[in-house]
């Protein structure tokens, strides 16, 4: 993909046409402030850039029927979501529909090299499925602070060798298309506004508690960064005063007491001080606990293990409660990989913030899991691509 758009008009019609789908040049112009001499203008231009492509007669509407357009269908962008623990690897069309996706485990400690390895094997075997003969442009997420201009990881607590690694730079020349960095929790937060239950809202907190923990901020539609890229970093928020050492040099972090990795190690103390026998079994036949295993034993009635989602989500909620007082949002988004813990982690946290948060800003206040999964991180990463795209030059 070399053509960009001209101009903000053009720009505005593709994006339409990305979240909306094909649609009649008729019904553009009710959604767009151009006269329909310059509309047609527009996208007539945009039909010999190759962005768009004639799609039929639309329905009649009373008088000539209007022509439909619609994104060129031959568009692929590449989504990929590194986690601490896993990668997610997707290839999506102009619309951003996901036309294939992989996912396999995976360490960021083994740093830049060895994950983009992995990431561009599963590239590989994606394009070699013939879902893209290449990418126009490509969206990557890392679980980390990023300076977003350049596409720089800085400082990543939880990603040791990342730091200043030319991640956008490095990608954009091994897969020969535009690359676009982002935190991950950020484009969980574009995936389900695109895609899942954040459509239509404009002010919402999109909270990811994984191996870490980091909030995306939406303001009017689009992802809040702050000055350099480190908005919403709310893992490394004190929750413990003088509490326990975080990977990032501080104690106390809410990320130190309660995140997959924390909830993991706590399980295992629980077991092994005998204070749950089905964790303790857990243990022995898998010689290590997850946060999946608390999941289990707290399904399995395992009074322990409900304890410790609680006081995490209580813990997480109170957090969020003092977000909530600063910044009023519409809706609150809870994903990543501990929602495995489900409605009893979600049931502490709204507990909290309805408790701790002014009924004003509290009344009409969502708190609920997201709705794509794993899904939303790629979706978001191809929003990101497609955003930069579909932007003039």
């Amino acid at each position: 993909m070399t053509a960009r758009p001209a101009n903000a008009h053009q720009a505005r019609l593709l994006k339409l046409l990305r979240d909306g789908g094909p649609n009649s040049r008729a019904q553009l112009g009710d959604q767009i402030d151009l006269s329909r001499s310059k509309l047609a203008v527009e996208v007539d231009r945009l039909l010999e850039t190759g962005l768009v492509v004639a799609d039929g007669l639309a329905a009649s509407r009373g008088g000539r029927r209007s022509h439909n357009v619609r994104l060129n269908p031959g568009l692929r962008f590449l989504g990929v979501d590194i986690g601490a623990t896993s990668v997610d690897v997707a290839v999506t069309n102009a619309e951003l529909e996901t036309l294939g996706h992989l996912n396999q485990p995976l360490d960021v400690r083994e740093g830049p090299v060895a994950v983009f390895e992995q990431v561009l094997a599963m590239a590989a075997k994606l394009r070699a499925t013939g879902l893209a003969e290449g990418f126009d442009g490509a969206g990557i997420g890392v679980p980390g602070p990023v300076r977003f201009p350049e596409g720089v990881p800085v400082a990543p607590p939880i990603m040791p060798g990342w730091d200043g690694f030319p991640v956008r730079e490095a990608l954009s020349q091994e897969l020969g298309c535009p690359v676009m960095v982002d935190n991950d929790v950020n484009l969980m937060a574009m995936g389900e506004q695109h895609a899942g239950v954040a459509r239509s809202v404009g002010d919402f907190l999109c909270v990811k508690i994984g191996t870490g923990i980091g909030c995306g901020i939406v303001v009017g539609g689009q992802v809040h960064r702050g000055t350099t890229g480190s908005a919403g970093d709310i893992g490394h928020i004190q929750a413990v005063p003088d509490g326990r050492p975080c990977a990032c040099g501080n104690r106390g972090c809410l990320e130190a007491h309660f995140s997959g990795a924390a909830l993991a190690r706590d399980a295992v103390e629980a077991a092994q001080q005998g204070l749950s026998a089905e964790l303790a079994t857990r243990l022995e036949t898998n010689g290590g606990l997850t946060a999946a295993d608390v999941a289990a034993a707290a399904a399995a009635g395992d009074a322990t293990s409900l304890d410790l989602i609680r006081e995490g989500g209580n813990r997480v909620g109170q957090v969020i409660a003092g977000l909530v007082s600063f910044f009023n949002p519409g809706l609150v988004v809870i994903g990543g990989g501990v929602t495995g813990l489900g409605h009893t982690l979600l049931a502490a946290i709204r507990t909290q913030v309805y408790r701790q948060s002014l009924p004003l800003a509290t009344g009409n206040l969502p708190i609920v899991l997201g709705e794509l999964g794993p899904t939303a991180g790629v979706i978001g990463a191809a929003r990101l691509i497609s955003d930069h795209l579909f932007s003039p030059a």
